[in-house]
C-alpha cells in the first residue's frame, strides 16, 4: 500500500480506463478529492480521456460535486449509474448526446460488482422485465450514443430473466474513515457501507488498482479486526483528506454514524404543507411490525412523521442504502439514517429486497398513467434514471406512491382540517402517455401487488379497470380541483370517502397510538404454549 495526495493518484489513470466509483447520493462515503483530483487534472492536461464510469448510486449534490466531476466531454465516453439526477452535467452529455449514458437499477449494479468479485458469468434477475430496462423496451439507455446492448433478456427453466453483463475494472474509488500502515480501512464515521469490500474485491480479480480516501492514518495493528471493512491486501493506494465531510451538507453527524441515538424529539420537524400531507398519508398505510422501504424525494418525510407520532419502535423502516430500523434522513442527506439497528452492505439490502422481504415501500411518481404505471426516469427533456426505485417498486408486497398532484408552482392552503388550492402546479402528472415506463401497472396486478398512489387531495389505488379514485381532501372539489386536472377520468369508487382529516390540521395525528396489528411471528411459533 502506497500514500499517495489525490494528483498523484489522478495520475495513474489512464486513457480508456473503467472506474467503479463507491459511496451513494448527497456524498454518503463519496471519495470527493479522488474524483476532484481526476477532474482537475483533465481540465489542466486534458488527459485521462474516454473513460467509463460505473457507480450504482447517483453521485452528487445536483450542481458541481461528485459525478458532476465527469460531466466533460472528453473524460468520460460512458457512464452506467443508477441515476443522474444528483449529477446534471452528466444528465446534460447524455441529453446532448455527447456520452453513453446508461441507467439501470441500483440494486443491479451492486450485485453485479459482486457478481464480478466472484469471477461468475454476470447477473441473472427478474429486476427491470417490463420496463424501459428491459432491451425489448430501451435495455437502459438514455442516450442515442449507446452503443452496445448491456442488458440482456433470456430464458430460463420456462421464465423470463434479465442478464446484466460483467465488465472489466481498471480503478475503483473507494472512502472509509481510517487507514492503518498495511492499507485496512475502517468506516467508523461513515453514513453508509454501501459496496466498499465488494468493489475493492472485483476490482483486484479485474487487476485493477484500489484507491482509498480516507480521514486519517493510524499505526499497523491498532485497527480492532472486526472495525475493518476493506483489508489491507485489496488495497494499493490510500490518499488522505483530513477535511472530508460526512456528507455534501453534514460534516459530521454521530447519528448518522451510529455512535448515538438521539430523542425522537429531537428529530427535524416538518412544516404542515403539502409535502408532509402527502407523507402522514403515506404513513397511515403503515401496519405494526411492518419492514417497509422509505424512498428518495418526498416520501423521505415519513420517517419524520414516524419520529412525530411515536411509530420508529413500531415498525421497520430501512432505506436501500442499508440502513435497517430507525428513521432514514430527508432532503439532501437523504440516503442516511437515524437511530437505525444495522448498518448492512447495500447489495445485501438489494438481495432481501429483491426476494419479497418488503412489506411495504414508499417511492416518488412523477408521471402516471390511467394502467397505474409510472415513469420516474425521463421526462420533460430530463434524463433523471431510477436508483433503487425498480428493485423496490417490484419486489414489495404492497407499493405506495407518494406526490404532489401536480407541480411547478403548487401552493396550497391548510384551515380547520381542510385544503384549498391557492395555486395550481404548471405540469400535469396524470398522462394519457409515458416517455419510459419505471413501473409497469399491467406487470403489478398480474403479480398480485397493492398498489396505492397519494397526493395532497386524493387517493387513488389500481383496480382491474385500472386507476380508481377513493379517498378525496376535505375542502377539495372533485371535478375542479381534480378530474380537471388529469389528461384522463379515472374510475370513481363508489364508496368515495374523505381523508382522514388530522392530516391537515398542525398537531401530531395520534396514528402511534392506534397502531394495530402485531410483530411479525413465524407460524411454528403458533405451537408454542406458555
Amino acid at each position: 500500500m502506497r500514500v499517495l495526495t489525490a494528483p498523484q493518484f489522478a495520475a495513474l489513470v489512464q486513457d480508456g480506463d473503467t472506474l467503479v466509483v463507491g459511496g451513494s447520493g448527497s456524498g454518503h462515503a463519496v471519495p470527493e478529492s479522488l474524483i476532484a483530483a481526476i477532474e482537475t487534472r483533465f481540465l489542466d492536461e486534458s488527459a485521462p480521456r474516454d473513460l467509463t464510469t460505473v457507480h450504482p448510486v447517483g453521485l452528487g449534490n445536483r450542481a458541481e460535486a461528485g459525478a458532476s466531476r465527469f460531466g466533460h466531454e472528453g473524460l468520460v465516453r460512458r457512464v452506467v449509474c443508477g441515476t443522474v439526477v444528483d449529477a446534471p452535467a452528466v444528465a446534460s452529455l447524455a441529453s446532448q448526446n455527447k456520452a453513453e449514458v446508461y441507467t439501470i437499477p441500483q440494486g443491479a449494479i451492486s450485485q453485479l460488482i459482486r457478481e464480478i468479485a466472484a469471477g461468475r458469468p454476470g447477473l441473472i434477475t427478474h429486476v427491470g422485465l417490463h420496463t424501459f430496462v428491459d432491451p425489448r423496451q430501451s435495455g437502459g439507455k438514455q442516450s442515442e450514443a449507446c452503443s452496445e446492448d448491456i442488458v440482456e433478456l433470456i430464458s430460463l427453466k420456462g421464465r423470463e430473466w434479465l442478464f446484466y453483463k460483467p465488465f472489466q475494472i481498471d480503478v475503483a474509488l473507494l472512502r472509509g474513515t481510517t487507514a492503518d500502515e498495511d492499507g485496512n480501512i475502517s468506516m467508523e464515521d461513515e453514513a453508509i457501507f454501501g459496496e466498499m469490500l465488494s468493489m475493492a474485491q472485483a476490482t483486484r480479480r479485474c487487476g485493477g488498482l484500489v484507491a482509498v480516501q480516507v480521514k486519517r492514518i493510524a499505526r499497523r495493528g491498532t485497527l480492532p479486526g472486526k472495525t475493518v471493512k476493506i483489508p489491507g491486501m485489496l488495497v494499493d493506494v490510500v490518499v488522505v483528506d483530513p477535511e472530508q465531510k460526512q456528507t455534501y451538507q453534514t460534516a459530521f453527524d454521530p447519528a448518522f454514524a451510529g455512535h448515538l441515538r438521539i430523542p425522537l424529539d429531537s428529530f427535524p420537524k416538518l412544516p404542515l404543507d403539502e409535502r408532509k400531507i402527502v407523507a402522514r398519508r403515506c404513513a397511515m398505510e403503515i401496519t405494526r411490525g411492518a419492514v417497509c422501504n422509505i424512498g428518495s424525494g418526498i416520501c423521505t418525510g415519513i420517517g419524520l412523521v414516524g419520529a412525530e407520532e411515536g411509530l420508529l419502535d413500531h415498525v421497520v423502516l430501512t432505506n436501500e442504502q442499508g440502513l435497517i430500523g430507525g428513521a432514514p434522513a430527508s432532503g439532501l442527506d437523504a440516503g442516511a439514517a437515524r437511530n437505525y439497528w444495522a448498518m448492512i452492505d447495500q447489495p445485501y439490502q438489494f438481495d432481501f429486497y429483491d426476494g419479497g422481504g418488503l412489506d411495504i415501500a414508499f417511492l416518488s411518481a412523477v408521471e402516471i398513467d390511467a394502467d397505474g404505471s409510472v415513469n420516474i426516469s425521463r421526462f420533460a427533456g430530463r434524463v433523471v434514471g431510477i436508483g433503487g426505485f425498480v428493485n423496490i417498486s417490484q419486489n414489495a408486497k404492497k407499493m405506495v406512491f407518494g406526490g404532489t398532484f401536480t407541480a411547478g408552482g403548487l401552493k396550497v392552503l391548510l384551515r380547520d382540517g381542510t385544503l384549498t388550492i391557492e395555486q395550481e402546479g404548471k405540469h400535469r402528472k396524470f398522462v394519457n402517455t409515458l416517455e419510459q415506463i419505471t413501473y409497469n401497472g399491467a406487470y403489478a396486478r398480474e403479480r398480485g401487488q397493492t398498489t396505492i398512489f397519494v397526493t395532497e387531495r386524493a387517493v387513488f389505488r389500481t383496480s382491474p379497470q385500472g386507476l380508481e379514485l377513493f379517498e378525496i381532501a376535505p375542502g377539495i372539489d372533485l371535478d375542479r380541483d381534480v378530474l380537471a386536472h388529469m389528461a384522463f377520468t379515472p374510475a370513481i369508487a363508489s364508496d368515495l370517502k374523505l381523508m382522514d382529516e388530522r392530516i391537515f390540521r398542525p398537531e401530531p395525528m395520534g396514528i402511534g397510538a392506534e397502531m394495530r396489528g402485531d410483530w411479525f411471528s413465524h407460524p411454528r411459533l403458533a405451537t408454542l404454549t406458555a
